[in-house]
Formats: C-alpha cells, structure tokens, sequence
C-alpha cells in the first residue's frame, strides 16, 4: 500500500525512465516499468504485465482480505457465543411466566398472583394507539427492516462515540432481550449486541411482524412488578389493554425510555414531558393529528392505580387467603403446576358488591368506634356522649379528645410492658444494652412511642358473609386495613365468643328432648365440679338475677348466664356441647368444663359463621368454599370444587334453635333488637345473637337470614387494651353496628339477596321437641339443693 501510494504520488516514478531514479529511457522509448517483487510480482505476471491492473488487483486483493478477515473473526465470536444463544425450540415457543389471575363470582378481578403480573393478550385486544405509539417512538422502520436496522446501527454506534449513549436496537431486538434476557443479557457490551443480533434475525425468519409486535408488548417491563401491556393498563389506569386511549398509551410507551423516570403515577411531569415526545413522534409520522398534541399538551395523563399487591386489592385478606389456598393447592401436583407461573384463571365465590359494600360499612362504623374509644379514655372521669357516634365523631373533630391520653397516663406498667415486648427492645438487649436503658432508650423515643401506641389502641374489626344454602363465601373483611396490619380477624384470629357460644348449649338441650318453652329459674347458683371439686358460679351480665322461672327462649333472647349454665350442668354436660359444636363446624379445641357455655374456648369468626350457617341451612353443614373452580391459561378445568355436606342436626332441631333466636332480634328484650329500629330493618326473617367477652375486650354479632348469614366481631389485638364503658364495650352496640351498616345497604340492591318475603323454611310435620317440662319444673322447685345447685 505505501509503495502504491508514493508510485502515483511522485510524477518521477511514473516518468519514462523514472522509477524513482534520473536516468533516461529505456531502449525504444517507452517507460521503464515498475519492478514487482512476491504477490505483486504474481499479479503482474497473471494481469499481462499492466502495471495499473496489477495495482488495482492487489488494492481489491488486499479488501477482500480484511472482509474476510473480518468475517472469520464474527464466525468464530458466534461459534464461542453460540452456546449461549436461544436454542431453536425456545424460539419456537418462548417460555412466558404468566400471573394467575383470581375472579370474583360477579367477574371482577380480584387479584393477580405471580413471579411476573403478566396477563398475555392478542394484538386485537391491544389499542391500535399503544401499537402506533411504540412504532413511532421505538421503531419507525418496524415494517421495513429484517431485524436489524443497520442505519440506526451504524447511527448508534457514531452517536455513542461522539458522547450521547444510544442503544440502536430495534423492536425485534428488543423483544430478543425481553425474551431470552439469562441468554442475552442486559450489559452495554458488543458481545450482547451480537446476541441480540442475531437472536431477532431469528424471531423474524420464524414470526411475522405482527407476531412479534404482539410478543414484545406482552413482554415489556414496566414498574411494580407489570409486564406486558395488559398488565400496565390495569396497575395504572385500571381497564384493559383494548380500552387506552391515545394520552395513556403515549404514556406507557414513554415509560420505556426509563420506568422510574417517566413513571406516571410517581412522576407525573416527568412523565408529561415524555409523554408528549412520544405524541410528537406519532405527529411526525403521521399516526396523529396535530391539534390532539396542541390540546392536551400541557395537560397530566390522569392515573388510577392499583398494583398487583394484594394489599391494594378491594378485598385483601380474602384475596390473601386464596393466594395461601392456590399454594396448598398446587402442592398437590409436585412442580406440575406453577400457581404463580402458569397463567391460571381462579374463580372465587366473593361477590364484588357485597364485598365493597362489607368494606365500606367497617370503614365508616370503626371510625366512630375508634372515636368513642379515643375520648373516652381521654380524662380521668367517664366521658359517655350517648348511644350514637356522632358526638364522639364531632368532639374529636373538635380536638377535645387527646386519644388514649388517660389510658397511658393510668397504665405505666402495661406501657413498660408493652415496650418490652417490641422487637426494638428486643435488638437493644442483643446487642448489649441493659433492660432499664433500654427501656428507658425507647420511652424517650417519641416516633417510637407514637407508633407503638397507635398500634396498640387501633380498634380492629372482622365480618364474615356465607350464603347458608352452598357455603359460598359472599364477602369478607379480615381487617380495617392489611397493609397495616396483615393479622387476619375472619380466619387466622381466634378470640373468646362469649354469648354468641350459647346456641351450640341450647342446640344440645334441644336435640336431647328439652322444648323453647321448658323452664329454668333466673337464680344464682353454685356448681361443684364432681371429679374436682371446682366451682363454677355464673352471674348475669350487668344485672342481678330475677329469681322467676324463664322459658329456655327467653333465656337464649336474654342471654342469660344464670339460664345457660343451668343448661350445661343440668340438662346437658360441657362434652355433649363440645360434640354438637364440632359437628357444626367449630374446629378449635374446646375445653369441656360448665364455663364452655358462656364461650370462654377461643374460636375464630371463620368458624363461628360456619356453625351458624349450618343451623340456617336447616341443620346441613356446608364447608365453606372460596375458590369454585381453576382453568388453566387455555381453558382447560383443572379443579371444580365438590361440595362437602353432612347432616350435623335433624331439620326439627335446626329450626327450633332458629326460632328461638328469631326473638333475639323480634323481642323488646332481646339483645340483638337494636338492628331492627336503628337501621331500619323491621319486616326481615332474622335471627342472632350479640356476644361480649369479660372487661369488654370481644365484641360478636351474628345475623342469620335465610339466603345469608353474617358474622362480625369488634376489639383491640391485644386483649389487655378494651373498651372503657360497659354500653360501648357490647357487641350489641359495636359489632351489631358494622353488620347492621352493611345488611341495610345490601337490602338496598336492586337484586336484594335479603329479600324482605324470605322467611327459615318450617320444617314439614314440623313437632316441637318434647319433654315432661311441667313435671321437671315441680321437681326444680322443690329440690333447691340438687346438684350442689343453692338458690339465692
């Protein structure tokens, strides 16, 4: 090459005679040619001696060798990167990690579990806006190119050297990085982009342009754990793919150039800004007018967002239990199925209505609750505003009710007790500091103690909805809010029932023969325990006892302890009652002493509901179902659930107990009257029952109807923080209040389960148990010390 160049740039060497040298010319006249030696000397001879031929030959000669040169050094690249390469069937069918996606009975989504929240979509369901969009921003030679694109290529890698970093790579190879992301990797190397290369070359012999336009939508990343475009759309404008208009799709293909960055929920103007780039882009070309630009330019993309989270589903902790049930589900097919991979489609029982309306009803009645609670243990002296929420709502809206102030101010030792038990304590001691340093580290840690006590003296809340006829779960809120506290109070949460236990003693009085209508004297008594010798004296709730004889209806409407502890002992035993409760669907162990009667064994509301639907549904246990059947991502049934029924109480004896408990809510005594004439709810077949735990700390209502049967329950987490009034602290004027809010609004559907002429159906040749009542009742009368048993 540096010979060539001096031959043509030295006239003297190209002189005749020349050759670098003075001398003339050689014999005849013409020039003396150049002396070639090697390749040249090769070239000279095969070309004739032509001296330009010759040099031409070797410039071409001299190319063609730093091509191939080139060409094998790639060859061999590829044949070490080759192992590393997509193989050919995962081109042929990509491996995507599809989410589950869980469905309420009334076809709302209602959660989506998975390692990626993917749901794939077909390009008809995608909006032609989103497709426009990423052609215009990412891609606009899409349609011409085979993959790669090498203006842009040779683009990029000019641009990248001249300081502005730029990627270069197209949809398709994109989509190749997407896909294969272990194979390919996401480093700014040329190794990677060779991958990627050579990868999309492949996509595009095997796909057409709209497949892989299909496939790269539903593979983009986008924040908070939403791939593909389906997913986006619903995490941050909550609807489909197919319904995005032109300002949400220029959104989310904005985002990208950077998630974080153009993120429209967390960075509004940024994304805006970003947003309207890729407006401009679809003006340019020619997907979009010019004027929608000018309108809505300075405009923000309005968000409504919702992440895959299940905290930020509408019913959290049913959408947790079934996240927990899938798992043990799936456990069953030993890696056969992947319930957080394999795109699986989950219909659920929850009813969306009832649901939002359960939800909305703890919202509104727990912040009154937690309002009375808050000024009622703000001053030493008692601070009773009435019988309704409204002026504890008012006087804390006043600032009159500094929370808890005299609680803590009362309560120093359980503070300090409280503290330790933190597991900030906890870290202090491990790493070395003394119990009353550290004590005394946390007391003047004021964040600290503002958290723990809020924590401490936030009022929860638990309601439960089963239809009674299939053991369908209809609604159900385990908390006021999961984020917050993940402890669930329908099914993890095991609390003492108090009275909302007696039917489970009524229901074994029954079935043994003793009538509604046989009598009990309202009087205390003492029962000593034969195998013991402990004493058992139950007293009435708020109330001395009245001495007179009480039908077993009035004492179950009344609830009265001095009735139902006579029931255990006297005409039933703590084991019978253990065993019928059992059969209704109580699960928790039961201690089998007297004192069972008044519910001291701790059960769960899950639990409690169950039971009670079995005596709704005429003495037939259901179950309970949440989830009624899961397809795969192509349809195919892999569960349907089959419902489990048995016969835990004849009909007879099922609507004898609900009869009786009708005059819980129909009779002026009745506990549970307060939900007829303070939600407005008279002409309704219900029955129920209300249930408060010692000092106020629990909280019960049940409410059966004939198509629904509802449960919720009212307290702190820690029983050692309770109500501070006797009135407040009844779940007839705390949980009643949250299932009356929600049962009235339900009975305002235009569907109305609740129908107002459903009524328990009566059995046919319905009969009364019977029992020689008036017999027994002469023999109570007279025999005062029967059974250790002393009338006051």
């Amino acid at each position: 090459e540096d010979e060539l160049r001096a031959y043509f740039a030295d006239p003297q060497r190209r002189r005749p005679g020349g050759n670098g040298a003075s001398g003339g010319q050689p014999p005849g006249g013409g020039p003396t040619p150049p002396r070639y030696t090697g390749y040249r000397a090769w070239l000279h001879g095969r070309l004739g001696g032509d001296p330009k031929k010759t040099e031409a030959a070797f410039v071409l000669s001299v190319l063609l060798g730093v091509l191939f040169a080139g060409a094998l050094v790639i060859l061999l690249m590829l044949a070490v990167l080759s192992t590393d390469l997509p193989a050919t069937k995962d081109l042929e069918n990509p491996n995507l990690d599809l989410a589950t996606v869980a469905y309420t009975a009334d076809g709302v989504e209602l959660a989506r579990f998975g390692w990626e929240n993917r749901s794939f979509v077909p390009m008809d369901s995608i909006s032609n806006h989103v497709i426009e969009a990423l052609v215009a921003t990412e891609d606009h030679r899409f349609y011409d190119h085979w993959g790669v694109d090498l203006f842009r290529t040779f683009s990029a890698i000019a641009q990248t050297l001249l300081g502005d970093v730029q990627g270069g790579s197209t949809i398709t190879q994109q989509l190749a990085r997407n896909l294969y992301n272990e194979q390919i990797g996401f480093d700014r190397s040329p190794t990677r982009k060779l991958k990627e290369m050579v990868t999309a070359i492949q996509l595009e012999r095997r796909y057409t342009k709209r497949e892989i336009i299909e496939m790269y939508l539903n593979t983009v990343p986008f924040r908070y754990n939403a791939y593909g475009i389906e997913a986006a759309a619903r995490t941050y404008f909550g609807k489909s793919a197919k319904e995005l208009d032109v300002l949400e799709s220029a959104a989310l293909v904005g985002m990208l150039k950077a998630n974080t960055r153009y993120d429209p929920y967390r960075n509004p103007e940024n994304s805006r800004r970003r947003r309207n780039v890729v407006m401009a882009q679809m003006v340019k070309h020619d997907f979009l007018e010019p004027s929608v630009l000018e309108t809505y330019r300075d405009s923000l993309t309005t968000v409504t967002f919702r992440s895959s989270d299940v905290t930020q589903s509408f019913a959290p902790y049913f959408a947790e239990y079934v996240r927990n049930w899938l798992g043990e589900w799936g456990e069953q097919y030993e890696g056969d199925i992947d319930v957080y991979g394999d795109g699986l489609i989950v219909h659920t029982t929850l009813d969306s209505r009832f649901q939002t309306m359960a939800q909305q009803a703890v919202e509104r009645q727990m912040d009154g609750l937690q309002a009375v609670v808050d000024c009622e243990w703000s001053r030493p002296s008692g601070y009773m505003l009435g019988q309704s929420l409204d002026p504890y709502l008012k006087a804390r809206e006043r600032g009159e009710c500094p929370p808890f102030a005299y609680f803590w101010e009362r309560n120093a030792d359980l503070r300090d007790q409280f503290i330790r038990e933190s597991e900030r304590y906890r870290r202090l001691r491990r790493e070395g500091a003394e119990p009353e340093a550290a004590l005394t580290q946390l007391r003047a840690d004021e964040a600290f103690m503002d958290s723990l006590k809020t924590v401490k003296t936030r009022l929860e809340a638990g309601l439960l909805s089963i239809d009674p006829h299939t053991g369908h779960v209809k609604a159900w809120v385990g908390g006021r809010d999961l984020a917050t506290d993940w402890y669930d109070h329908v099914a993890t949460a095991k609390r003492q029932p108090g009275s909302t236990f007696k039917p489970f003693v009524y229901t074994a009085a029954v079935d043994n023969g003793y009538a509604p209508s046989y009598m009990l004297a309202d009087t205390f008594f003492v029962y000593t325990d034969p195998v013991t010798g402990q004493q058992w004296s139950p007293r009435n709730s708020g109330s001395g006892a009245t001495g007179r004889y009480m039908t077993l209806r009035e004492g179950l409407a009344r609830s009265l302890n001095t009735i139902t502890g006579q029931v255990i002992t006297e005409l039933v035993n703590p084991e019978a009652v253990a065993r019928y409760a059992r059969h209704m669907g109580i699960r928790s162990e039961l201690d089998k002493v007297p004192a069972l009667a008044l519910g001291t064994s701790d059960v769960s509301l899950y639990e409690l509901t169950t039971a009670y639907s079995t005596l709704a549904n005429g003495g037939l246990y259901h179950e309970p179902v949440v989830v009624t059947s899961i397809e795969d991502k192509s349809g195919n049934i892999l569960y349907e659930n089959t419902p489990e029924v048995h016969e835990a109480l004849s009909e007879n004896v099922a609507y004898t107990v609900v009869d009786m408990m009708r005059d819980v809510i129909d009779q002026p005594y009745g506990t549970g009257v307060r939900i007829r004439f303070q939600f407005g709810l008279d002409g309704y077949d219900f029955a129920g029952k209300t249930g408060t735990t010692q000092e106020s700390a629990d909280g019960w209502f049940m409410l059966m109807h004939p198509n629904l049967v509802t449960g919720a329950w009212v307290g702190f987490n820690d029983r050692r923080v309770t109500f501070r009034s006797n009135w407040w602290g009844q779940g007839a004027h705390n949980a009643l209040f949250v299932v009356g809010d929600y049962v009235r609004e339900l009975t305002r559907l235009d569907d109305a389960p609740l129908a107002r002429s459903a009524r328990f159906p009566e059995p046919e040749a319905y009969r009364l148990p019977t029992a020689p009542q008036d017999l027994e009742r002469e023999r109570i009368r007279n025999d005062a010390t029967r059974r250790d048993r002393v009338d006051w």
